[in-house]
C-alpha cells in the first residue's frame, strides 16, 4: 500500500500570487505606457501569465518527492 500523500506545503501559497495580482484593477486602468506602440492592458495581461507560468514552475520544482 503506499503511503499517503500529503499536498501541505507552505509553497502551494506561492499560487495565489497569479491569481490575486490581476484581480486588482488600479493595476492597469490605464492606456499610458505604452510598449513598443501595445497599451499597458494588453502587455500587461501577457506579464501576467509570465507570472503564472514562473509562479507554477517554482511550486512544482520546490513540492515534487526526491525519490
Amino acid at each position: 500500500m503506499a503511503a499517503p500523500r500529503s499536498d501541505r506545503s507552505p509553497w502551494n501559497w506561492l499560487l495565489l500570487i497569479p491569481i490575486a495580482i490581476p484581480l486588482i484593477p488600479a493595476l492597469y486602468n490605464t492606456v499610458e505606457p505604452r510598449l513598443f506602440g501595445i497599451p499597458l492592458f494588453y502587455w500587461l495581461q501577457l506579464a501576467f501569465i509570465l507570472l503564472g507560468v514562473t509562479a507554477t514552475t517554482v511550486v512544482y520544482r520546490m513540492t515534487r518527492s526526491r525519490r
